[in-house]
């Protein structure tokens, strides 16, 4: 298994294998004890507000740059953890994908941005198809895709929410 092989490697590949990890995690905060995915997306916030200050091109790019930056970062963090499927500790997954929730959406209003980041959340942990079925790609493929559809489900419904004027 390549995720044991890595730890016991030499040391530039422990160090990026470690770095991948600490990335991955969300600095750590997918160590959480409980709710590690949600305690994880919380991080995304962040990175979403800033992004809608920017035009929606340049928002589009930087989500997919960031998502794709995802994939082998996630990757090497997981192989790096030993080889495991698709840690819970790893969150990196949650944060570059909330963005997606809000594209195209002002969350600049609170009720929005909890509405968005609930659905989210519900939907991917729920994982309806095919999120599901993107969960089993390989490796930070698998990772990060199956949220990138929950990400796109909780637009879709979010603004639904906000067409019916629910909030």
């Amino acid at each position: 298994m390549e995720g044991a092989s890595e730890k016991a490697g030499d040391r530039s590949t422990n160090f990026v294998g470690h770095l991948a990890m600490i990335c991955a995690t969300g600095l750590g905060v997918g160590f959480f004890p409980f709710a590690p995915g949600t305690v994880g997306a919380l991080w995304g916030l962040p990175l979403t507000w800033g992004l809608q200050h920017v035009l929606p091109a340049i928002q589009a790019v930087s989500i997919v740059a960031i998502c794709l930056a995802g994939i082998p970062i996630c990757t090497r963090a997981a192989r790096y953890m030993g080889g495991l499927k698709d840690p819970g500790s790893i969150v990196l997954d949650e944060i570059a994908s909330l963005p997606i929730v809000f594209f195209l959406i002002d969350m600049n209003n609170w009720r929005i941005a909890i509405a968005g980041f609930v659905l989210h959340r519900i939907f991917d942990i729920t994982k309806p198809p095919p999120a599901r079925q993107l969960e089993r790609l390989p490796e930070g493929l698998g990772i990060m895709a199956d949220d990138c559809a929950a990400a796109v489900y909780a637009n879709l419904a979010l603004r639904l929410v906000l067409w019916w004027n629910l909030i």
